[in-house]
């Protein structure tokens, strides 16, 4: 049985959040791009080179892209033969999105559906 510790689901998370949030993937970049050279609206075209440029300051200057609101979604694959130590792996992942939305300075802009307060992290 593999045993893995929640520092390091943890610290997995934080940096994937961060990544993600600095970062766009190739294939998402390369998309942007091909929708930009075919767009026939002038407007449109403009917002492309906007959402583009913004991707590429993002990345060189280390920060995260320009965000609009919304909400980490985590998907898990674990195997039947690993065990998850120390804590549990709902804990975990809450507490590496909430790490790496601190410290990559991402907006905390997540609301309870019943009070409808900002959670702040």
């Amino acid at each position: 049985m593999r045993e893995i510790h929640i520092s390091e689901i943890i610290s997995t998370v934080r940096d994937l959040c961060i990544e993600s949030n600095y970062y766009l993937s190739n294939d998402v970049k390369e998309a942007l791009c091909n929708a930009k050279e075919n767009e026939t609206w002038p407007l449109a075209e403009n917002v492309l080179d906007q959402i583009i440029l913004n991707s590429d300051i993002a990345k060189k200057e280390d920060m995260p892209i320009c965000q609009d609101t919304g909400m980490a979604c985590v998907f898990v694959e674990l195997g039947q033969e690993v065990q998850v130590t120390d804590g549990s792996l709902e804990e975990a992942i809450n507490e590496g999105v909430r790490q790496g939305y601190g410290d990559g300075y991402l907006r905390k802009s997540v609301v309870s559906p019943i009070t409808r307060i900002n959670t702040k992290d």
